[in-house]
C-alpha cells in the first residue's frame, strides 16, 4: 500500500457479470485500499463474450458514480468494449497503473478462458502495456459470498502493483468455492487443464410452436490426475494462478507445419 503523501495508482477494474454484480463491488472496494479506481463494466450480464467488440451498433456509456477516488461507468456493451472505451477514451488523459477483472461469480480456469468476458476485459489492458489480473471464485450465484477471496485478492493486488507482471501474459487467479468459515489451503501456479465441453442442448418449444435451445453441459479434462493443472489444484481447495498469453502461436508446431507445407 502507498506511504502517507504519495501519489496513488489509478487502477482500472471490469468484469463481464454487470456493474451491478457483488463480486465487481467488493473487488473495487479492496482495489480503492491501493490506490484511485475507475470502474467501466457492462450495463447487462456478458458472460461468455471473450474478446467480442461491439462493431454495427453504438456504445452507450452511462456515469452512475463520480465520487473522489471512485468513479463508476456503466456501458452498453460487452467487456472488450468496456476496456477499450476505458483506456482509449475515458482515461486518454490518465493512465491506469492497473487493471483487474472480476470478481467474476464463477471458475474462469481450464478452457474456459477462452470463452471468459472476465478475461477478455484483462486482454485488453495487457494489449495497451497494463499489468492486468482476472479473478474468479467457484460460487455462481448472485449473493455469493466473497469474504475468502478477500486475502488472495488484496495480496495479489499488492504484489503486482509493487513488483508488476512479466511481459505479455495476463495473471489469471481462481478461487475455488469454499463453505462458510474455511479458508483456501494455499495458492498453486499451474497450467489450464486440457479437455474439452461434453455439450447439451436443452430443447424446447414456445407456446407459438417454435423450437429454441439452451446450451448445458459439462467440462471433462483429459486427465483429471495431473497435477500441474489449475482444475486438479480447484478441487482440492488450492487456489490457481495462471500465466495467460494472448499470442495463440504454437512454436513448438512451427517446424512440423513447415514441412507439412513445403
Amino acid at each position: 500500500m502507498q506511504n502517507k503523501g504519495e501519489k496513488r495508482p489509478l487502477i482500472l477494474i471490469g468484469n463481464d457479470d454487470g456493474v451491478w454484480a457483488k463480486g465487481i463491488k467488493v473487488l473495487a472496494e479492496l482495489a480503492s485500499e491501493f490506490g484511485d479506481v475507475v470502474v467501466v463494466a457492462p450495463m447487462q450480464h456478458q458472460s461468455g463474450k471473450s474478446s467480442a467488440v461491439t462493431l454495427l451498433t453504438p456504445l452507450f456509456v452511462n456515469k452512475l458514480q463520480a465520487d473522489e477516488g471512485m468513479e463508476v461507468y456503466g456501458v452498453e456493451g460487452t467487456p472488450a468494449d468496456c476496456a477499450k472505451i476505458a483506456i482509449d477514451h475515458l482515461l486518454a488523459d490518465r493512465r491506469p497503473q492497473l487493471l483487474l477483472s472480476g470478481i467474476n461469480h464463477g471458475l474462469n480456469c481450464n478452457i474456459n478462458a477462452l470463452y471468459s468476458g472476465t478475461l477478455g476485459f484483462a486482454f485488453e489492458g495487457l494489449f495497451a502495456g497494463i499489468p492486468s489480473v482476472a479473478f474468479s471464485y467457484g460460487d455462481y450465484g448472485r449473493d455469493a459470498d466473497f469474504t475468502p477471496c478477500v486475502p488472495v485478492v488484496r495480496d495479489v493486488v499488492d504484489r503486482v502493483l509493487e513488483h508488476g507482471l512479466p511481459e505479455k501474459v495476463v495473471l489469471n487467479i481462481n478461487m475455488p468455492r469454499v463453505a462458510a468459515g474455511e479458508k483456501f489451503k494455499g495458492v498453486k501456479v499451474a497450467s489450464g487443464a486440457r479437455g474439452r465441453f461434453h455439450h447439451v442442448f436443452d430443447k424446447r418449444t414456445t407456446p407459438f410452436g417454435r423450437d429454441y435451445y439452451w446450451l448445458a453441459g459439462e467440462f471433462v479434462p483429459e486427465n483429471p490426475d495431473d497435477d500441474s493443472t489449475d482444475l486438479y489444484w480447484l478441487n482440492r481447495g488450492w487456489v490457481s494462478a495462471t500465466p495467460c498469453r494472448a499470442d495463440m502461436t504454437d512454436f513448438e508446431a512451427m517446424t512440423a507445419i513447415c514441412d507439412l507445407l513445403k
